[in-house]
């Protein structure tokens, strides 16, 4: 057996086994797993229990406020919502930015970028290969992490992310929630001082990135053991089809492009900009998660199962590279090559659906954004005056971008008085939440056996979630039509009284 599975197993008192709350995410969840008579698992599920209510209290607000309230959805990624929001108002207002304010807003988002997948890759990620998934879960932490690695390491960690921050906030005038971005353009220009302690901070995040990749290839690919799982079809594998956003070129790109969707064979099956979202994605609600699902509309909801008969789609760092021929940067391409190239000779010509994948593709996509960022902080014209066009009279506007965690879609609309009368978020994590109850469920019923079951078992159980970096601050908004309730009564002494439900 693999060290990493060697820790003690105990034997399951109950058919209920529920983890609560689960661990190193964004937001509040849980993992419930029902076994059958024989002490195996029936069947699993990641239910999100937390409400918020944002698509409803921005209606009756004036539309240009909705940049700096959608940002508040989440203090992890207020970057990726503040810039998708301020892209629906470039559409509701009908304004093209200028060159300069789009530098500008890219710049900023690749800082948004490297601070991003630093912390999940070594915070929230890296406990799982670093200590392993089988260490006490006391040491199953950052300071594990830095404990294995060294002070000296941890130390580059925290610096690195720091200087994205400090980017995001010389250009959006916070580190966290932002306030930079205005219909059709920026708030604020940047001086040439400015510009050059960005440029100094992208240079050595460059160098952080490609750190990165080295401790990823000796950790990780260099490890038999964590190979063993990585590529085992048994636990953490699903064949879906594949979102990302490219541009001409089909490279990836964060903050601007196509929204193109590939099968299991890597076909392309669709594309579309701003409002050719509803032609393609849907959000289907279940009553137990008040987390909504995704799926391709033309394939249509076919319940929880992966395969070309199911629309269920990933949308994540993977699905990017599944759905792209690379990236614009040298070095993030040549690790893209190298990274086609290993599963290639396994055998794997199309997309890679093995989800721990997404850990390599995250790193990979981390020296993408620290090379753009330095390539955009060389550029004299982000210190440019010309940041702001004329807006025109108020309407509808889309606005779609790559999340650090998948796509993410604002829709608006607003009156001639500039009024909020609708809005609608399709949020990263939302693309995946039936894919990752997939990969949960999967990895339960291949890990628990026989009513055995142990820490070690279930923090793999919960690896499954953990590789797409979920933030359910922003992929709990509202839900559309009757909102699903449930409320049990208890007498006592602990048994059911009552239950009451609108569904």
């Amino acid at each position: 057996m693999s060290p990493v599975l060697s820790d003690e197993k105990t034997k399951a008192t109950s058919k209920r086994i529920t983890i609560d709350p689960i661990t190193r995410l964004e937001g509040h969840g849980k993992i419930e797993i029902f076994l059958d008579d024989t002490g195996n698992v029936a069947n699993a599920y990641w239910q999100v229990p937390e409400l918020r209510g944002f698509e409803k209290f921005c209606v009756g607000r004036s539309v240009e406020d909705l940049n700096k309230i959608t940002s508040r959805l989440c203090g992890v990624c207020p970057g990726a919502h503040h810039l998708a929001s301020t892209k629906a108002l470039d559409g509701v207002f009908n304004a093209e930015p200028p060159v300069p304010a789009k530098k500008l807003r890219e710049l900023f988002y690749s800082a948004h970028y490297v601070h991003s997948h630093i912390a999940h890759f070594y915070a929230l990620a890296a406990a799982d290969f670093v200590v392993g998934p089988a260490a006490p879960a006391a040491q199953r932490n950052i300071l594990g992490v830095v404990a294995a690695v060294g002070v000296p390491v941890g130390a580059e960690v925290i610096k690195h992310r720091s200087y994205a921050q400090k980017c995001q906030e010389i250009i959006g005038g916070k580190a966290t929630h932002p306030v930079c971005g205005l219909p059709g353009g920026m708030a604020k220009q940047i001086s040439e001082d400015e510009r050059k302690k960005m440029e100094s901070m992208a240079k050595s995040c460059v160098e952080f990135a490609k750190f990165t990749q080295n401790v990823f290839a000796d950790v990780v690919l260099k490890n038999k053991d964590y190979m063993d799982i990585v590529l085992n079809k048994d636990i953490f594998y699903q064949e879906t089809y594949n979102l990302g956003t490219v541009d001409k070129n089909d490279k990836i790109n964060f903050y601007d492009g196509t929204q193109k969707m590939v099968d299991q064979d890597g076909h392309e099956v669709a594309r579309w900009t701003g409002k050719g979202y509803l032609d393609n994605v849907v959000e289907h609600v279940l009553p137990w998660s008040y987390e909504k699902f995704c799926y391709y509309k033309k394939v249509g909801w076919k319940g929880l199962k992966d395969g070309k008969d199911s629309g269920i789609y990933r949308a994540t760092p993977l699905s990017r590279l599944n759905v792209s021929k690379g990236f614009t940067t040298p070095l993030a391409q040549a690790e893209f090559e190298k990274f086609k190239g290993t599963f290639s000779d396994l055998g794997i010509k199309g997309p890679v659906h093995y989800t721990m994948a997404m850990h390599w593709a995250r790193v990979i996509e981390l020296l993408y954004a620290a090379e753009m960022m330095y390539e955009l902080a060389q550029d004299k014209e982000i210190t440019d005056s010309n940041i702001r066009a004329k807006l025109d009279t108020p309407g509808e506007g889309v606005g779609i971008l790559e999340a650090p965690r998948g796509t993410l879609t604002h829709h608006y609309k607003a009156d001639e008085n500039g009024i909020t009368t609708f809005v609608n978020l399709v949020v990263g994590t939302t693309n995946n939440n039936a894919p990752i109850n997939l990969d949960v469920a999967k990895a339960a019923k291949a890990l628990i056996k026989n009513w055995e079951v142990s820490p070690g078992l279930l923090n793999m159980v919960e690896m499954a979630y953990r590789a797409y970096d979920p933030c359910n601050s922003c992929a709990t908004h509202t839900l559309p039509g009757q909102m699903p309730m449930r409320a049990v009564l208890r007498k006592p002494d602990g048994s059911v009284y009552k239950v009451l439900q609108n569904f």
